[in-house]
């Protein structure tokens, strides 16, 4: 577990990056990676199994709208087993804090979805950062960190494949680019670290706890 001190400076460093990477974007540098990726990941209606379309597209569905919050709230109270009120409200109160600042940044950034295929998925917000990877990092990564320690390689392992499964369907289904999705890990790996911080507090009357390191 990352120390309190170093938890927070990790935390601005990522949103820092986040902002600079969403500059970078707007200068246009990073069409031409953008462009190779999308063009090598994106699924075509008539040419890619429709198996795997529908499969992204479950996976997608999954980690947005109202699904999402449904898994927030099963798994904060999941987590309220585990450590307590404390925890379940870490998980809950950063993934709010996290889509709020993903949108804001979208506003701010306003950049226009990929238009390689026609979309596969609905989509009606701007492009960056990646709403989805924002809440699959927060969400996952959070919960592995509160996980108890017998169950912790079993949460890593999920939360890097639901990370990835989240991500790469946003891509293939032809509705964000890459440096969409870079920048929405990195917005919710900084949420997920703030939780874990904010968890790691004293507070006057602590309920059950884990160990967090």
């Amino acid at each position: 577990m990352i120390g309190k001190p170093k938890a927070i400076l990790a935390a601005i460093m990522l949103i820092v990056s986040v902002i600079l990477l969403g500059l970078i974007v707007s200068a246009g540098w990073t069409v031409a990676a953008d462009l190779r990726i999308s063009n090598a990941l994106s699924l075509r209606v008539g040419q890619s199994d429709p198996g795997l379309i529908a499969f992204m597209q479950g996976a997608s569905w999954i980690g947005g709208g109202t699904p999402r919050w449904i898994i927030v709230i099963l798994l904060s109270a999941l987590v309220w087993r585990w450590c307590g009120r404390r925890c379940a409200v870490a998980l809950a109160g950063a993934s709010l804090l996290a889509n709020l600042a993903s949108n804001a940044l979208k506003f701010a950034f306003d950049r226009a979805r990929p238009d390689i295929i026609a979309h596969l998925d609905h989509v009606n917000s701007a492009s960056y950062p990646s709403g989805h990877a924002t809440s699959a990092a927060v969400v996952y990564l959070l919960l592995a960190w509160l996980a108890p320690p017998r169950w912790r390689p079993f949460a890593w392992t999920l939360a890097t494949a639901m990370i990835l499964l989240n991500t790469a369907s946003r891509i293939m289904l032809g509705v964000h680019w890459a440096s969409d999705i870079a920048g929405g890990t990195l917005l919710g790996g900084a949420f997920a670290l703030l939780g874990t911080w904010w968890v790691s507090r004293p507070e006057r009357s602590s309920g059950p706890k884990i160990p967090l390191s």
